[in-house]
């Protein structure tokens, strides 16, 4: 068993979540490379020692420098705004240090191509977490095998309501087009669509702010997205996403239908997915619902018991594993820079397509 240190830059949601993912991650899968959280790094010395303290870090910094150059730090995880990411990236990789890297890939396009350069014969990995959940890698099973047949249509969202209050106030949320809805929420169901469904070749999209004014300043980014794309394949799809959609709290799902059956799912019941085979008498034919369990992909290692269920954590935790596996077998795990810089592509285009009103090429 060899251990290999963890700084992490970044001490808040997705911080914690990757501090708590690395502590856990060893005794949950039994990893031949086992992490030590060595360092982390928040933007004040007083916040970093807090953080230090309730995650169970053996040092903090101030100085994300610091501890990307730290000789005790093996691996680097940025949790950053997107602005950040290019930057920390380039710098731990110049050290030949692997990095993954809370999605998006940096705060443009550029940023991302400039990310996939950098990271060339490094370890690297971007942190798309939905599509790990055993439902979702189930599903990609399920295609795969072509369970479903030939796939004719897809639809998919990404639907959340965390600023569908016209009256709350204006954030750094609402604050530049890296951190609205296209940029900050949208590229989760973006990859899943590629995960699931493959390259994308042509979008047509409308970008939208809803609520132009909030409380505390203008609002200067979009509020929801939604695209008709065309995938490499030739499958029609439509893809929306919404960060004001009242009632949706983690409206990630998809629906996939083929020539012998269908496939959907949502992350709110992120443990049951839906399957319909087109067989037998028709009077029986319909959706069956599948609790998962030990028979799924990353399920058993968490718990025996089929339909007792993962939760959000358990999707970083999985990532972890993934993480120190390209780590350890010096082998990229999927996704990797290059898969987030797919995503970025998207974005870009869908942006295009919205300024111009027309079908965009996304390559």
């Amino acid at each position: 068993m060899t251990e290999i240190g963890i700084g992490i830059v970044g001490g808040g949601y997705m911080g914690k979540a990757h501090s708590v993912a690395m502590a856990a991650v060893g005794a949950v899968f039994d990893t031949a490379l086992r992490p030590r959280l060595e360092m982390i790094c928040a933007s004040s010395d007083a916040s970093a020692e807090r953080y230090r303290q309730s995650f169970g870090f053996a040092r903090a910094t101030s100085d994300w420098r610091a501890l990307v150059a730290d000789d005790r730090v093996g691996a680097v995880i940025i949790a950053t705004p997107q602005k950040l990411h290019r930057e920390i990236a380039e710098a731990a990789f110049a050290l030949g240090k692997p990095v993954m890297c809370e999605k998006p890939m940096g705060a443009s396009l550029a940023d991302a191509e400039a990310m996939v350069k950098a990271a060339e014969g490094h370890v690297n990995m971007v942190g798309y977490n939905y599509v790990r959940t055993p439902a979702t890698q189930f599903a990609r099973q399920l295609l795969a095998e072509g369970a479903i047949g030939d796939i004719t249509w897809f639809r998919a969202e990404n639907t959340e309501d965390f600023l569908a209050d016209p009256d709350a106030p204006a954030t750094w949320r609402t604050e530049g087009m890296a951190n609205g809805c296209i940029g900050d929420l949208a590229p989760h169901i973006f990859n899943a669509a590629l995960a699931l469904m493959g390259p994308i070749s042509k979008v047509m999209a409308e970008v939208e702010t809803v609520h132009h004014d909030r409380p505390g300043g203008k609002v200067t980014n979009d509020d929801h997205v939604q695209m008709m794309c065309r995938f490499e394949s030739g499958v029609m799809g439509h893809i929306y996403s919404s960060r004001v959609c009242t009632g949706r709290k983690m409206g990630y799902a998809y629906e996939i239908a083929g020539t012998k059956g269908a496939i959907r799912f949502d992350q709110e019941d992120q443990n049951a997915i839906w399957l319909y085979r087109r067989e037998g008498p028709e009077a029986t034919q319909g959706f069956t619902k599948i609790l998962t369990g030990p028979a799924h992909p990353d399920f058993e290692p968490f718990c025996q018991g089929p339909g007792h269920g993962t939760g959000y954590q358990d999707q970083i935790i999985i990532e972890a594993k993934d993480f120190l596996t390209a780590i350890e077998t010096g082998q990229p795990v999927w996704p990797t820079f290059a898969d987030g810089l797919a995503v970025a592509r998207v974005v870009d285009a869908a942006l295009r397509s919205s300024q111009s009103g027309t079908w965009q090429d996304v390559n």
